[in-house]
């Protein structure tokens, strides 16, 4: 099978398209004929070892300390299941499916497998390939920490980074459970945050949220500077401060910073779950999550996708075309 491989950690150009063996899946697992997965900031990050600091050494056990551990990325995909174990009785070849691979990666390819137990689902019916691969790497990570404060009708909820792919979906995530939500990000990116469902925006290029006055029930920091230090002041008492993306000093610390403040301070890693999966498709089919793409690219254009996310200042999903999608 053809796919985008990387043999050592480097710029985007490390990354090239090869013919490498088409996995075969075992007694419980399912393959899928990959038509599209996503070029995420994570992808940048294990491809780059960009990592926030101090987390050098638990990245390298990971992603692999002097050359990478798994040669393609992509923590994402959307197809059609070619074959499936001798125990699999959840799918069947055919069936269009979405799932995210997660920290195994694997979906830069024209084949990919995971475990019938794992999150994979039905794609949302009515969407293409590629709009449902862009809901899978963003919606379920913000699912995931949003679930973790208690978000009730007027709530107030920043989201910082709200232009990216796990923003655009936590300022709709967030929105349908009755926020009023606050969105942070360029001004370039305004109209769009706020066709998303933001009440209000702030343009960090011109005012820095946390020197102002407003306070929030829930912060989500999907950019990694806002800190608690920064923000603590900010966040209603038994509120909380989601941080998608933090160093090892907020990672030690949430622990002693919640029970010495009484706000939650949430920072550890994701669960990825087909349940929530199948929230997120229930929601798109109901028009109530919309997929967020920023461009598409062809499996054959990997180092300029690679370069294009590098830049910082995507909106929302750039999707990457493996097969012919749509």
């Amino acid at each position: 099978m053809r796919a985008a491989v990387y043999r050592r950690f480097g710029p985007a150009d490390v990354v090239s398209v090869e013919e490498i063996p088409t996995p075969a899946p075992g007694p419980q697992e399912v393959l899928i004929r990959v038509l599209a997965s996503t070029v995420s900031a994570a992808d940048h990050r294990a491809r780059s070892h960009d990592v926030p600091k101090g987390l050098g050494l638990l990245a390298g056990a990971g992603l692999g300390f002097f050359r990478p551990r798994r040669r393609v990325l992509g923590m994402d995909a959307a197809g059609v299941v070619a074959a499936v174990g001798e125990k699999v009785t959840r799918f069947a070849p055919g069936d269009e499916v979405i799932a995210m691979l997660g920290a195994k990666f694997g979906g830069h390819a024209e084949y990919a497998r995971i475990g019938q137990d794992g999150p994979i689902t039905a794609k949302p019916a009515g969407l293409g390939f590629d709009e449902s691969v862009a809901l899978v790497f963003g919606g379920i990570t913000a699912r995931v920490f949003l679930n973790r404060a208690d978000i009730q009708p007027g709530a107030r909820v920043l989201v910082n980074g709200a232009s990216g792919a796990v923003g655009t979906a936590a300022v709709q995530l967030a929105k349908n459970l009755g926020a009023h939500v606050t969105a942070v990000c360029a001004a370039r990116n305004a109209a769009l945050v706020t066709d998303l469902g933001a009440d209000r925006v702030i343009d960090y290029q011109s005012s820095d949220f946390t020197t102002g006055s407003d306070t929030y029930d829930v912060i989500m920091d999907c950019v990694g500077n806002a800190s608690f230090d920064r923000v603590q002041r900010l966040i209603t008492p038994g509120g909380a401060l989601l941080a998608v993306i933090t160093d090892l000093t907020g990672l030690l610390r949430a622990r002693s910073r919640t029970r010495r403040s009484g706000k939650l301070v949430s920072a550890s890693g994701v669960d990825y779950r087909a349940e929530d999966l199948r929230f997120l498709v229930g929601l798109a089919e109901q028009g109530k999550l919309r997929p967020v793409i920023d461009r598409s690219y062809d499996l054959d254009e990997i180092v300029a996708a690679h370069r294009f996310v590098d830049a910082g200042h995507k909106r929302g999903s750039v999707v990457l075309r493996i097969a012919g999608s749509g």
